[in-house]
């Protein structure tokens, strides 16, 4: 068992898609903080290492339905997915959700003041992610696409005005961070996205966009900080 409880949280990710679920259920973070061992988010959130395991290993070794093998991609095809599925969900969702959440606050603000938070934090995320994407869309995808085609056709890579394409992953690692503890928040203010008993058909809706929203960011942000991002630098590495 000590090997396996050694292993960082977003390697079992990578591998295996299903194991998402478990970590889920447990209230472990696997993608903006997916690079603690088992061990430690054992040992962090009180839960006994044992079962973890026992739940971990039931999911691996199942024959359900196998999840796709993101790590066997070409790193071209995989930002090209990213950014029209993950990308283009997130700018297809932000005004929908921002004109819900202000309904909500102007229906629902007197007896539900928390959701007057609720959209603040989501607001700012919208803003941020907005930006966000556009510097990978622009400066980091590009270049990662750059070191593809370098490799297939065997020849030099000029160096980026940006020195090394760890530079801006650190950067884009830093915001995932950030919108991950915006995203707790907004699920502890909403008890993870429970609407109350007086609740109308919007504020269900809502929060089910709401967590549908978290649930896509999870998967977008793990295929690029455990995934796409360590395999970038391990290719760039291959040119210095």
């Amino acid at each position: 068992m000590s090997t396996i409880t050694q292993k960082q949280v977003g390697e079992f990710v990578a591998e295996d898609f299903r194991t998402a679920a478990v970590f889920t259920q447990y209230g472990i973070d696997f993608c903006c903080r997916g690079n603690r061992t088992l061990e430690d988010v054992c040992e962090k959130n009180g839960i006994e290492t044992s079962e973890l395991v026992d739940r971990l290993e039931q999911v691996l070794n199942s024959q359900g339905n196998q999840t796709i093998d993101y790590k066997s991609w070409p790193l071209d095809l995989l930002v090209d997915y990213i950014e029209k599925k993950h990308h283009r969900y997130v700018e297809d969702k932000i005004p929908i959700l921002k004109q819900f959440l202000d309904k909500l606050c102007r229906v629902h603000g007197e007896r539900h003041p928390e959701l007057f938070e609720v959209n603040e934090l989501f607001t700012a995320s919208a803003g941020e992610l907005a930006q966000h994407m556009k510097k990978e869309e622009l400066v980091l995808f590009p270049f990662v696409k750059k070191l593809v085609k370098a490799e297939l056709a065997d020849i030099e890579v000029e160096a980026p005005g940006f020195g090394t394409v760890k530079n801006p992953i650190a950067m884009m690692m830093k915001e995932h961070d950030n919108e991950g503890v915006r995203f707790r928040k907004i699920a502890e203010i909403t008890d993870n996205y429970t609407p109350p008993a007086d609740a109308c058909n919007t504020y269900r809706v809502t929060f089910a966009m709401l967590q549908e929203f978290e649930e896509d960011l999870h998967l977008h942000i793990h295929l690029e900080n455990n995934i796409l991002f360590p395999a970038a630098e391990k290719l760039e590495s291959k040119f210095c």
